[in-house]
């Protein structure tokens, strides 16, 4: 089992207490409403204010990727996301994530100062994501590996599964052998099963229920619950008042395994994660 996970020159620790990763969405169209689109200074104060509340990771990301979703292209991509990691690189004190899919925005990205690169597609390889594999070998950022079936345009259209953890499960020890094959190390890879992402509400629900499953990989395991939309199914809730049902999916994640949640609320799920730390870590 991994201890320490290293990202750039960052050393963070994996078991001894939840790390949180701080959403910066610099799009238009977020599904969550939070989006900070065309104000550099903007997201910059929003990234600092996240640090300040406790987030030990922040994750940048210039495209929407809810269901129905299309591409942006990789120029609007990068003029979104490259002047905001360049204003945080060595002014927040924490690794930077570039969300994206696409090599040559991961590739500018990692160049711009990330050291981590959160890959919806989880390195397939393939059509967008053609080339991935190539930048992870040439650069050696920390990656998160996710799993989607199928691609944000489809992802939604009757997803199914004949045992859906144990494929998820499958699929990410796959692709983290050849996160190794092309020099990562085991430290330098992180997990996620991908919630909401080609799932139906029971999927994602059984995902949670399940979750330390896949702590049998040994690998540092993410989860995203934050403002879902099968938080929303349940509590017949809007995205603006599902914050409740998003602390409760972070705890549950938390005690079935999780090592880091990637959330937007991020002082209020800093609390809920140190409380829940504090019983079941202590």
């Amino acid at each position: 089992m991994v201890q320490w996970l290293k990202v750039g020159g960052y050393k963070l620790p994996i078991g001894k207490r939840t790390l949180i990763m701080g959403i910066l969405n610099t799009t238009p169209d977020s599904f969550s409403g939070d989006g900070i689109y065309n104000n550099v200074q903007a997201a910059v104060d929003r990234a600092m204010r996240m640090v300040e509340e406790g987030a030990d990771i922040i994750d940048v990301g210039g495209e929407s990727t809810r269901p129905g979703s299309m591409p942006v292209s990789v120029d609007e991509e990068l003029r979104r996301v490259i002047p905001v990691i360049e204003r945080l690189v060595g002014k927040i004190g924490v690794p930077i994530s570039i969300d994206t899919y696409k090599p040559k925005v991961a590739k500018l990205a990692i160049e711009a100062g990330a050291c981590i690169v959160n890959d919806i597609y989880g390195l397939r390889n393939e059509g967008l994501n053609e080339g991935m594999l190539q930048v992870i070998a040439d650069y050696k950022p920390a990656v998160i590996i996710m799993h989607m079936q199928g691609t944000p345009q489809t992802m939604q259209i009757n997803p199914s599964y004949n045992d859906c953890v144990t494929e998820i499960k499958s699929f990410l020890a796959t692709q983290a052998k050849k996160a190794v094959e092309v020099g990562l190390e085991r430290e330098q890879i992180i997990i996620d099963p991908g919630i909401g992402f080609g799932k139906l509400l029971e999927h994602n629900l059984e995902i949670l229920r399940r979750l330390r499953e896949f702590k049998e990989l040994g690998l540092p395991l993410l989860v995203g619950t934050s403002r879902k939309s099968f938080i929303g199914q349940v509590l017949n809730l809007p995205v603006e008042k599902r914050i409740w049902g998003t602390a409760a999916s972070v705890v549950i994640a938390v005690a079935n395994g999780a090592d880091i949640v990637r959330v937007h609320d991020v002082a209020e799920m800093a609390q809920v994660v140190r409380l829940t730390d504090a019983v079941l870590r202590s």
